[in-house]
């Protein structure tokens, strides 16, 4: 029998806003992944983890950008959350420019996080998303050629201005989490953490989230869907940016396969999926810690709430600590 306690909130930001213990990250429902297309599938998938925690009376965090697609991302969420804005705690970036690439290749981003683009998209993307103020606005990216203080001077502006309502960081360092925290508060800090990659706990910025009051929002918690076993590298299609990490092949994959193993066998002792059980360690990093795995099924969004109730017991943490992360090329997001 799998191991559960309750579902339980969980608080985002310095405002401790509360919101469920698991969000949805929105990315591969039209970009990256060759998964996209399914307009009504992902508009079912929303509404889900809307349903998903009704009966704790919080609503789920929705994550999407302006990169995104780039653009239909935003669009697509603005249409699934048409009449149903205050259900939810909507999430966008600004930061990141898609670039067209060359045929065959992954598309191409730049930084662009100059104040003048700051104030000019996050207009565009409330238009997108159809709505009047975002609960998160994200700097996706540090721009090297602009100080971030003023990049995140831009951004408290639009909390000002009632444009949105906390503000965000995206994979940073510590030192400039607190260059930022100086001008305004970080309400969250957005990184890829999972059993695959660990590079906040090392780096400290998990830990420097914790001490200032910040949330941390975990991208791909699921190491890209591989921790799932349900990702077979030779079959990834030539639209699907996976194909393209050396994390992914030859004796990399190999050598980072056993990390899977070792999530499968816990997985089955306990009575969960292999994706429940690499989201409850990500959880057990520290109550400030809200993933977003993203998903286009509503199925699957079930499956990652269910994480949220699944306790770990003393052999399971043992095993998952005594892994390694991923070894390999990785990008981020």
């Amino acid at each position: 029998m799998t191991s559960t306690g309750s579902l339980t909130p969980r608080a985002l930001g310095p405002d401790q806003v509360p919101v469920g213990p698991v969000g949805l990250g929105c990315m591969g429902m039209s970009w990256a992944y060759g998964t996209e297309g399914d307009e009504p599938r992902s508009h079912a998938t929303i509404h889900r983890a809307i349903a998903a925690y009704a009966d704790l009376g919080v609503p789920p965090l929705i994550d999407t950008a302006d990169v995104y697609g780039p653009f239909v991302n935003e669009e697509l969420v603005g249409r699934a959350l048409a009449g149903r804005r205050d259900e939810v705690l909507l999430a966008t970036k600004v930061g990141l420019v898609s670039e067209a690439p060359a045929p065959g290749e992954p598309p191409r981003l730049r930084r662009d996080a100059r104040p003048e683009r700051i104030r000019g998209a996050v207009e565009d993307s409330l238009r997108r998303l159809g709505v009047d103020h975002v609960d998160l606005y994200q700097l996706h990216r540090v721009d090297p050629d602009v100080p971030i203080e003023e990049s995140w001077g831009a951004m408290a502006g639009l909390v000002a201005a009632g444009l949105v309502r906390a503000i965000g960081l995206s994979a940073v360092t510590v030192e400039e989490a607190q260059r930022a925290h100086a001008v305004h508060p970080v309400a969250s800090i957005q990184s890829e953490l999972s059993l695959w990659t660990r590079d906040p706990i090392e780096n400290g910025t998990l830990a420097w989230a914790a001490e200032h009051g910040a949330s941390f929002l975990p991208f791909s918690p699921l190491g890209r869907g591989v921790l799932t076993g349900a990702i077979d590298p030779t079959t990834l299609g030539s639209g699907d940016f996976r194909s393209t990490l050396g994390r992914f092949r030859g004796d990399a994959w190999e050598q980072n396969r056993s990390t899977i193993d070792v999530v499968a066998e816990q997985a089955a002792r306990l009575g969960a999926t292999n994706a429940q059980v690499a989201l409850a360690w990500v959880l057990a990093q520290g109550p400030h810690v809200v993933p977003i795995p993203g998903t286009t099924k509503p199925e699957r969004l079930e499956e990652n709430v269910g994480a949220a109730a699944l306790v770990l017991d003393d052999e399971a943490t043992a095993a998952l600590a005594a892994t390694t992360a991923a070894v390999g090329a990785n990008t981020g997001a």
